[in-house]
């Protein structure tokens, strides 16, 4: 018997003597894999974040009452991406100082108008009529003046909580006599001249606080601009003890659950012929609650409303000393909070802070997390989130956080035991059959998130990522 090597027969035998393996595997079974999915990630933010139960699909943070009045600053609140002054902010404005008139403050504020400018944008322009009154909610703008041998003159730079135009309330067609520039991504609120005229000519108080500014009354408030709980310690004998009340926000920040759905369709033929070895219609709900996942993740990342980039107060967030992600960044990012639990980050942007540390000889930490051995800083564990996004200059974000309903943190919301519920928070719900024989499910996944407190969340913003030529 002869030997030799290969298994085919040559392409131009005509008379094979055995059976071709390409024929056999027409009588085999093959050993075959579940099918899989390239764009699944570790989705970090969705099993660190602990999960409250919302019963009533709302979640409403109560918080005690924040204001800083007599400071200079102008503070804001903010849900997500919107941005509103606090009404009683209003009396920084020089003309405003001393007003006391609750419901002409609401209304004047209810009369700002938000405004996103890019870097580079100018807002004012030198000799132009000043027709809008301007707060700076976040970013930072630069007063420049032309010089007096045709330079440019830097008169300023206004950030977080500033204010430019009020001087103008008072005059007759007025024009600026600076231009303002931004000079980072900036969020303005703006009043248009008009507006403050009608509320004026509707509002006899107000019109009398224009022709008599009154001393500002004092404002207590704690270091974190809290109103003040008025109390008494190291006393002897029997005195008046001060009497006092914590107040709260009249108008708590409310998060409703959000929701991330899809159709999936089954024909029936498929789900009656083809479920040997492997379950088809499992198989593509599967797929689908992956895919539903991933996108929760990126709406607790992006979301406008509820997302981390958008709900980190003003006051925590700051850009990076030089541009790329540096330890003495991370330290600040950490010192900015109490008992920071987890930092976020793009995959770049993780590479991009290892190389920063391996230029100062400094090793990286690592934790146990779940099993898992992670990058760490400061015993905090640096963890990847693909679904930050990387602008086109190359730059991105880092998160950090503090988690849980007990710290006072960064908690995720869903409701649990809905009707036909695969997951936690998570339900397929039949939906028929077409007249094609398609199997149609609904496939729902309801989910928000929600920061307790401001200083539970932090963001150190535009971390440059790309090496440097």
């Amino acid at each position: 018997m002869s030997i030799a090597a290969g298994h085919e027969a040559a392409p131009d035998q005509q008379d094979p003597r055995s059976l071709s393996t390409r024929a056999a595997r027409n009588l085999a079974t093959t050993t075959k894999s579940a099918p899989q999915m390239q764009g699944k990630s570790s989705r970090w933010v969705t099993r660190t974040l602990p999960w409250v139960q919302t019963d009533g699909g709302t979640y409403r943070v109560n918080r005690r009452l924040t204001y800083t009045v007599g400071d200079g600053k102008i503070a804001f609140d903010q849900a997500g991406a919107q941005v509103r002054v606090v009404p009683a902010e209003l009396t920084e404005l020089w003309i405003l100082r001393g007003y006391d008139d609750a419901p002409v403050l609401e209304a004047l504020a209810g009369r700002f108008v938000q405004r996103d400018v890019e870097p580079g944008d100018v807002v004012a322009q030198e000799g132009t009529p000043a027709t809008h009154v301007y707060l700076v909610a976040h970013g930072r703008v630069h007063r420049t003046s032309e010089g007096a041998y045709g330079g440019t003159d830097l008169l300023g730079v206004l950030s977080d909580g500033d204010k430019f135009g009020e001087q103008y309330l008072l005059e007759e067609d007025p024009s600026w006599e600076f231009t303002v520039q931004a000079a980072t991504a900036c969020t303005l609120l703006e009043l248009p001249r008009e507006d403050f005229a009608a509320l004026v000519a509707d509002s006899a108080s107000l019109a009398a606080q224009l022709d008599h500014i009154r001393a500002l009354p004092e404002h207590r408030q704690n270091k974190q601009g809290e109103a003040e709980i008025a109390l008494a310690s190291g006393h002897s004998g029997e005195p008046d003890l001060p009497a006092t009340f914590a107040d709260y926000q009249l108008r708590p920040r409310e998060y409703e659950l959000s929701v991330a759905q899809t159709v999936l369709m089954v024909h029936s033929r498929v789900a009656d012929l083809y479920n040997k070895p492997m379950n088809q219609t499992e198989q593509q709900l599967r797929l689908t609650i992956e895919a539903l996942r991933e996108r929760q993740e990126s709406e607790l990342v992006n979301n406008r409303e509820f997302g981390l980039l958008h709900n980190a107060d003003f006051s925590q967030r700051f850009d990076t000393h030089s541009g790329p992600p540096t330890p003495d960044d991370l330290d600040d990012l950490l010192t900015m909070r109490r008992s920071t639990r987890f930092l976020y980050a793009h995959p770049r942007a993780i590479a991009a802070f290892a190389k920063e540390c391996n230029k100062r000889g400094l090793p990286m930490d690592s934790a146990d997390l779940d099993g898992h051995r992670v990058p760490a800083w400061r015993g905090v564990p640096l963890l990847p989130c693909g679904k930050i996004p990387v602008s086109a200059q190359r730059t991105s974000s880092i998160i950090a956080v503090r988690t849980g309903e007990d710290d006072e943190g960064v908690i995720g919301l869903h409701q649990t035991g809905l009707p036909d519920e695969v997951e936690p928070g998570l339900n397929a719900r039949f939906m028929g059959i077409d007249q094609k024989g398609i199997i149609s499910y609904l496939v729902s996944t309801y989910f928000s998130a929600a920061v307790l407190v401001p200083d539970a969340l932090g963001v150190l913003e535009n971390v440059e990522i790309a090496p440097r030529a």
